[in-house]
């Protein structure tokens, strides 16, 4: 079964996806928009990858502040969260990615990747974090 993880930004989607036993995550793309509140294509084009993938879940990070608690950006992930278990049936993980985008950052740095290049990686870097931290929970 295959799992696609997903880090939910203001302009930005990072997927993953699982290998089919569900062992490792791959980086696939980066999904860009405009506007925060465009979702429209962000979700079409997130049906096609769970169709072209045959993703049968989705982990979803849930940015909490360090001290646990659940701001203004969580509560958009948990909204975007519920808004796609509507719209493609599965079930959506919500998973804690604290620290993701930190742990994202510097492996593209130890890989030396230039700084002006980083921001094409970094998120779909950090939903490969976020789903292979849940593979591994599942372990």
């Amino acid at each position: 079964m295959r799992i696609m993880g997903l880090d939910y930004g203001s302009k930005t989607v990072g997927v993953a996806v699982s290998d089919p036993l569900g062992i490792t995550a791959q980086a696939v793309e980066t999904i860009w928009r405009k506007d925060e509140s465009k979702l429209r294509r962000t979700c079409a084009r997130i049906e096609e990858l769970i169709r072209e993938y045959e993703a049968e879940r989705i982990v979803l990070g849930l940015p909490k502040h360090m001290n646990n608690d659940i701001g203004e950006r969580a509560k958009k992930a948990l909204e975007f969260g519920e808004m796609l278990r509507r719209r493609t049936g599965l079930e959506v993980v919500m998973w804690d990615e604290r620290l993701t985008t930190v742990e994202a950052e510097r492996t593209l740095i130890e890989n030396k990747v230039r700084r002006e290049n980083r921001k094409q990686y970094i998120d779909k870097i950090a939903a490969v974090f976020i789903l292979q931290g849940y593979l591994d929970s599942k372990c």
